[in-house]
């Protein structure tokens, strides 16, 4: 990423703490072991939660999406723009109640159902989700204009070479002209 400029950068929402602890509050009541380790749980998600949280980076660039995140296992991923077939935005009934979305990519030549990425939280998602969006479209423009100089520039090649077969066969018939006069001279 280092020659591309950075035309956006992701901001979490601290609510995704909260969100996540309570689903592991609900989670661990339902279950007569967890009911006993509620507050181990709680402390533990919560502390976890900041260390996840704090990993998460995503940064867009003219070209790509860059999604870093993870503690023990460090994991980035890198989205061309223009393989980026959607841009989810999703907000569940627990996600409504602290304001949160989820953002999820799609793209091309993926396996498998699902997105290859999600985000959590991101601060203005729609806002983001709309920079992607519009950069992925300015980035097929520029493509797609490249790709239109490349063919005239290949025109004019076929062009050039078209007049150089011209040039080429006017020279061979001189030189066979010349040589049927030389051949009717008489020899000295």
């Amino acid at each position: 990423m280092s020659s591309e400029t950075i035309l956006n950068t992701a901001q979490f929402d601290p609510k995704v703490k909260q969100y996540w602890l309570t689903i592991w509050l609900l989670v661990a009541s339902i279950t007569l072991f967890g009911i006993v380790l509620l507050p181990i749980v709680a402390v533990l998600v919560w502390w976890l939660g900041g260390r996840i949280l704090a990993a998460m980076s995503a940064t867009l660039s003219e070209k790509k999406l860059v999604v870093k995140r993870g503690i023990w296992v460090r994991e980035e991923k890198s989205i061309p723009l223009d393989k980026i077939t959607d841009v989810a935005m999703t907000q569940g009934p627990l996600m409504r109640v602290f304001g949160l979305y989820r953002l999820s990519f799609e793209t091309a030549g993926q396996s498998g159902p699902g997105a290859l990425v999600s985000l959590l939280g991101v601060v203005d998602a729609h806002l983001f989700r709309e920079a992607i969006l519009t950069q992925k479209e300015r980035a097929a423009e520029q493509q797609g204009n490249h790709k239109s100089g490349q063919s005239a520039a290949q025109g004019s090649t076929e062009q050039d070479d078209q007049a150089l077969m011209q040039r080429l066969v006017d020279a061979v018939e001189r030189i066979d002209a010349r040589l049927a006069r030389l051949e009717q001279e008489p020899k000295a």
